[in-house]
C-alpha cells in the first residue's frame, strides 16, 4: 500500500515517490517570531506532524527543515508597511532581536506541549542573509529583477507559468482587481520585493549590508534560500497553510525555479484553516485569537486540542468551539482510560508481534494514512480495534503502534477527576458509616452525593468515585 498525498500544484492525490529512495525531504513554513502562535496556526504545525510521522510509518527516513521568520516579513503581503519584528519591538519596547528570542521560545514550547516532533533543522532567516544575497545576486544575471525606489524587485513577467501553483486565473485576478498601488513603481502588481532598502529616515535594528545598499531580504526570498541550501534545488514536499498558496509559496516557486531552471518542490501540501463560527479564519491581524496558553488555562490537556484537530481531514475546514474542545477531552480520556486497562489485561507486556485477529485494524488504519492523512479516519480504526474482541495484548499493541502518528500519549494514564473539599468530606464521612455499620446513613449520603453528581461505587479496594451527568 503506497502512500498517496494531495498535490497542491497538480491538484490531485499522488503517490509519493521521493527523489532519493527511501528519503523524504520536507521544507515547512515556521513561524514570524513577533507574536504568540494562535490555534489555527498550531492546526498546521499538528498536520505537519502527522505526515512526518506517517511518512516514518511507511518507512521513508525524513528530514525536516523549518525556518523561523525573524526578519523581512511586513505587515502587508504587498510589500508595503512595515517589518513584524519591529512593529513587534515597539510594541513591547523590547530589541528587535529579544522579541525574536522571547516568541521563538514561546512558539516552541506550544509546539512541544502539543507533542510535535521538532525539525531535524531549524534555520533563523537571519543567520542566511548571505545565501539570500546570493540569490539575488543569481537572478539579476539571469534578468529577471529590477530596482526601484525602495528595494530590489522579482520580474514575474519574465516569467511564463508564474501562478502555477494558485492559478491563472487567481494571478488575472490580482492583476484586474489591483488597487492604486503603494508602490507605484512596481510594473505588475503581482512583482515581489527580494531585497528592500532601509528607509533614510528610519534606523532599522535588522539591516544589512548588500550589492543594493543597506536593507533586508524579502520575506519570500528567505525560504527559497533556506530550503536549497537544506535540502537541495529541488525538495520533495514543501508545506504550509492554505493562505501561503497564492502569494507566498507562488513568489517562492517563482524565485527559485527562476535561478535554477529546475522545479523547486514535487509536492505542495497545505493546511485549511480554522474558523471562527462565522467570523472566519483565525488571524493575528483580526486581534482576539486564541492560544494555547488559553486552552490550559481552561484546564485541558494540551493534546485535547490535538484530538479535537483529528475530528476533520487537514484539507477541511474546522471550526472552533470550546464545547468540541471539551468533548475531544473526553474523548482523549477514555482512548488513555482503554489502553492503562488493556495494559493491566495484558500484564503490562504488549505484544511484540500483532496476531492475525487484528491484523485487519492495522490494515484499515494503514489505509486511512496512505488516503493523504486521513487522520479522523486512522482515529475511527482504533476506537473500532479497542472495541472489538480482539486480545488484550494485541489490542494494546495497534494502540501504541498507532499512536506512533497520532501523538495522542496514549500511554499515559487519564486524567485525575477531582472533587471539591465538601463533596470529599461527603465521600469520606460514607465510608465512615459503613466502618460503623450505619448503613442507613451510608445509604444518605450516597443518595446527597449522587444529587451533586458523584457516583460511589463499593469496591474490596474500598469505595471508587467518579462524576456523573
Amino acid at each position: 500500500m503506497e502512500l498517496r498525498l494531495y498535490n497542491t500544484l497538480t491538484r490531485e492525490k499522488e503517490i509519493f515517490k521521493p527523489i532519493k529512495d527511501g528519503e523524504a525531504g520536507i521544507y515547512t513554513c515556521g513561524p514570524t517570531v513577533y507574536l504568540y502562535a494562535h490555534l489555527g496556526n498550531m492546526r498546521t504545525y499538528i498536520f505537519e506532524d502527522v505526515l512526518v510521522r506517517a511518512l516514518k510509518f511507511f518507512g521513508f527516513s525524513v528530514k525536516r527543515v523549518m525556518n523561523i521568520t525573524d526578519v523581512g516579513h511586513l505587515v502587508s503581503d504587498a510589500d508595503d508597511g512595515e517589518d513584524k519584528m519591529e512593529v513587534g519591538a515597539r510594541r513591547e519596547g523590547k530589541s528587535a532581536w529579544d522579541i525574536a528570542g522571547f516568541y521563538t521560545e514561546a512558539f516552541f514550547k506550544d509546539y512541544k506541549a502539543l507533542n510535535c516532533l521538532m525539525p531535524d533543522t531549524l534555520c533563523p532567516a537571519t543567520e542566511y542573509i548571505k545565501e539570500m544575497i546570493d540569490l539575488v545576486l543569481a537572478l539579476e544575471k539571469k534578468g529577471f529583477t529590477y530596482r526601484i525606489g525602495d528595494g530590489v524587485y522579482f520580474d514575474t513577467s519574465k516569467l511564463p507559468d508564474y501562478g502555477k501553483l494558485a492559478g491563472k486565473s487567481h494571478i488575472e485576478g490580482i492583476k484586474e482587481g489591483a488597487r492604486v498601488e503603494a508602490n507605484a513603481e512596481k510594473r505588475s502588481p503581482c512583482d515581489f520585493a527580494l531585497w528592500k532598502f532601509s528607509r533614510p529616515e528610519e534606523k532599522r535594528q535588522m539591516e544589512w549590508a548588500s550589492p543594493w545598499g543597506r536593507g533586508f531580504p524579502g520575506w519570500h526570498l528567505e525560504c527559497s534560500a533556506m530550503a536549497m541550501k537544506r535540502l537541495g534545488e529541488t525538495i520533495d514536499i514543501h508545506c504550509g497553510g492554505e493562505d501561503h498558496v497564492a502569494i507566498h509559496h507562488t513568489n517562492e516557486i517563482a524565485q527559485s525555479e527562476a535561478a535554477t531552471g529546475k522545479p523547486f518542490a514535487r509536492f505542495w501540501l497545505h493546511g485549511r484553516f480554522l474558523v471562527m463560527g462565522g467570523s472566519g479564519k483565525m488571524a493575528k491581524s483580526a486581534g482576539g485569537f486564541l492560544t494555547l496558553a488559553t486552552v490550559k488555562e481552561k484546564g485541558y490537556d494540551p493534546l485535547a486540542y490535538r484530538y479535537f484537530c483529528f475530528s476533520a481531514h487537514y484539507r477541511k475546514q474546522l471550526e472552533f468551539s470550546w464545547e468540541s474542545v471539551d468533548a475531544a477531552a473526553k474523548n482523549l480520556d477514555a482512548l488513555r482510560a482503554a489502553v492503562n486497562r488493556l495494559k493491566e489485561e495484558a500484564g503490562k507486556k504488549p505484544a511484540a508481534q500483532a496476531g492475525p485477529a487484528i491484523a485487519e485494524f492495522h490494515e484499515q488504519f494503514r489505509a486511512a494514512l496512505a488516503d493523504d492523512l486521513n487522520a479522523p479516519q486512522a482515529l475511527a480504526v482504533l476506537w473500532g480495534a479497542l472495541r472489538s474482541a480482539c486480545g488484550a495484548a494485541e489490542k494494546l499493541a495497534f494502540a501504541l503502534e498507532a499512536d506512533k502518528v497520532l501523538g495522542l500519549d496514549l500511554d499515559r494514564a487519564p486524567a485525575q477527576e477531582t472533587l471539591p473539599p465538601e463533596l470529599l468530606a461527603l465521600v469520606e464521612q460514607r465510608q465512615q458509616a459503613r466502618k460503623n455499620k450505619d448503613f442507613k446513613k451510608s445509604d444518605e449520603l450516597r443518595k446527597a452525593l449522587l444529587e451533586k453528581g458523584v457516583a460511589v461505587e463499593d469496591t474490596p479496594s474500598g469505595p471508587k468515585w467518579k462524576l456523573v451527568k
